[in-house]
């Protein structure tokens, strides 16, 4: 058996096609279908069943799945050892986190990091699903809620506040019962059951899974909608509707391998991350302070 096969069964595991398998790893979906066959043969029996274009686990794939997955997660551990005897700051860091972090809060301020660690580079994936620290998806994930379960070490980066806001515009014409809110699929966040209970007879005019793009439609007059406040206090196209107050706070939180933290790459870019939230605390909790 190749063990290198085995990359391929865990990968088509996790994304259900070949399609998506084969982006992953950048290949063809035949050289994934053919790497698979391969090693069904050496196991001598299938361990996946293909039905309406999706890729389901036998009940033997399964097993070998889960075994193939800490395998996985060993090799990844054995990088990350050899890596730490390193004593330099360089390389690759792959930091993941919502979209508005990356691009409104995490990029202006790169420079910084750039300057302590001029060897660094950073790989930035804006995304809402928690990419899998312990497969090294990514080294740092920034996320707005504590995970549940996961030997991880986690830390608390700063309280996120939320807030009502409008167009700024005073010649626009929004109905005060007019919204903007996130996708149904998003639904089940704090924020977005906030709104509902705020929403009254009110109606959604519009949904996206995009904040950046709510915060231009409410720019733009479609409707009012719940924002985070360090992306909505500075446009000078929003005004914030509810007062010097969030009305809806949420916790920030670093995510880490403990087999990466001692990585100098990684160690260097949580100490900058944790500097960084720290010194605008006051800003990302949304609190207005008045002259």
């Amino acid at each position: 058996m190749n063990w290198d096969d085995l990359r391929f069964l865990v990968t088509l595991g996790r994304e259900g096609t070949l399609a998506a398998a084969a982006r992953q790893l950048g290949v063809d979906q035949t050289t994934v279908a053919r790497r698979l066959r391969t090693l069904e043969q050496d196991l001598g029996t299938p361990l996946f069943e293909r039905n309406d274009g999706l890729w389901r686990p036998t009940a033997v794939g399964g097993r070998v799945l889960e075994r193939a997955g800490r395998i996985e997660e060993d090799v990844a551990g054995i990088s990350r050892l050899a890596e730490a005897g390193a004593a330099a700051v360089g390389g690759v860091v792959r930091i993941t986190a919502v979209g508005a972090f990356i691009g409104d809060w995490l990029v202006p301020r790169l420079p910084g990091l750039y300057t302590r660690h001029p060897e660094l580079c950073v790989d930035l994936v804006a995304s809402n699903d928690n990419l899998n620290v312990a497969r090294r998806e990514a080294d740092i994930a920034i996320r707005l809620a504590r995970p549940a379960s996961g030997d991880l070490l986690i830390r608390k980066l700063a309280d996120v506040g939320f807030a009502l806001y409008g167009a700024a515009r005073g010649d626009l014409q929004v109905s005060a019962g007019d919204w903007v809110a996130y996708n149904e699929d998003l639904a089940y966040t704090p924020e977005m059951r906030r709104l509902q209970a705020m929403l009254g007879s009110g109606r959604i005019r519009l949904r996206a899974n995009s904040v950046r793009g709510l915060a231009r439609a409410v720019a733009d007059g479609v409707g009012q909608g719940l924002l985070p406040c360090f992306l909505a206090d500075p446009d000078p196209r929003l005004a914030r509707l509810s007062g010097p107050h969030p009305v809806l706070s949420r916790e920030l939180w670093m995510l880490i391998h403990p087999d990466a933290r001692p990585l100098p790459r990684v160690a260097a870019t949580a100490d900058w991350l944790v500097a960084c939230f720290g010194e605008e605390a006051g800003r990302l909790s949304g609190v207005l302070v008045r002259p």
